[in-house]
């Protein structure tokens, strides 16, 4: 299909599925071992295909919580938010960057996706008040005025500065870039633009009017969730190949096509939220129209010239 990209997240609450020296306490059964790592790597360079680790934080770190209780955020009732460590404690940080400088040099691929989606803290109607000790380290670190949100996007930058002296590309998700605070994501981050429910998640041309590059992930289109949980449906290649195209971002409108040189492209996203829900066949024939029209479409993104069922029997004979 000549797509020439491999994400592999593979931290997240449900499980962390690759081999660690330096925490070894944290890694799920099954999980990739680095020789098997390796392995992906070779046949993708043979394949003229990068592979995007993902070491998704500081949200999305269930797994890593539930070996290191210590570092998860808590609210002033002191409940436990899901998935999210805590971003006042330097130990977080620590713990993360130590997994980060493992794995960079056994990912040779020139990019590398730093998460920062969904910190549930922001979901919180008032973070500041929810979360005073994230305040407090806000207002410490960045002034008077500074609120949780700043100190997620200091976090962002932190982890960014660890990985940009290995020449990777660094990507991070929408809704880990915010606006308004005293303090804003580096410039050098790629946005990885699927929609985004945190609070200040915006609308894909704030991002292209400040001049960053993007990558469509629209999950109206292209993501494929087990299960479909929280109302996604399984997307079908014939509504990427009608529909969709690199300038759709979000919903079903286009953003003006003179932003099209700073989208790189498009991504199909596979989630395994309800991994049980499907086998990996089932996934595999899932997948095999959508990623045969997300490959037309942003080689072409012209109108196509076949009709759907012509390019279909096309795309099955290939």
């Amino acid at each position: 299909l000549k797509l020439n990209q491999l994400g592999l997240h593979f931290s997240d609450d449900q499980a962390f599925r690759i081999q660690s020296d330096t925490h070894p306490e944290i890694v799920s059964t099954p999980h990739l071992t680095k020789a098997q790592v390796r392995e992906i790597n070779a046949l993708a360079a043979r394949l003229h295909i990068t592979v995007v680790p993902e070491i998704d934080s500081p949200g999305h770190l269930g797994a890593v919580l539930r070996a290191h209780p210590d570092l998860q955020l808590r609210d002033t009732q002191g409940r436990a938010v899901k998935g999210a460590v805590d971003i006042s404690n330097p130990a977080s940080a620590k713990l993360v960057d130590e997994l980060l400088r493992e794995y960079i040099p056994l990912f040779p691929g020139g990019a590398w996706h730093l998460g920062a989606d969904e910190y549930q803290a922001l979901v919180y109607r008032d973070p500041q008040a929810s979360f005073p000790q994230l305040a407090g380290a806000a207002r410490q670190r960045y002034g008077p005025s500074a609120r949780v949100q700043d100190l997620a996007t200091g976090w962002l930058n932190d982890r960014a500065a660890v990985v940009r002296p290995s020449g990777k590309a660094l990507k991070a998700w929408n809704d880990g870039f915010f606006a308004g605070g005293v303090t804003s994501a580096a410039k050098d981050i790629q946005v990885e633009y699927w929609t985004g429910k945190e609070n200040g998640a915006r609308p894909p041309l704030e991002y292209l009017r400040e001049g960053r590059k993007l990558v469509n992930l629209n999950d109206e289109f292209l993501y494929y969730v087990l299960g479909e949980p929280n109302q996604f449906t399984y997307p079908t290649g014939k509504r990427i190949y009608e529909q969709w195209t690199p300038l759709v971002l979000r919903g079903t409108t286009p953003v003006p096509a003179s932003y099209g040189p700073q989208i790189l492209g498009g991504r199909l996203a596979v989630w395994s939220d309800l991994s049980g829900a499907q086998t990996q066949a089932q996934v595999a024939a899932g997948i095999q129209a959508p990623l045969a029209a997300l490959s037309q479409k942003v080689w072409d993104a012209r109108t196509p010239r076949l009709p759907w069922s012509d390019f279909k029997a096309l795309a099955d004979r290939l």
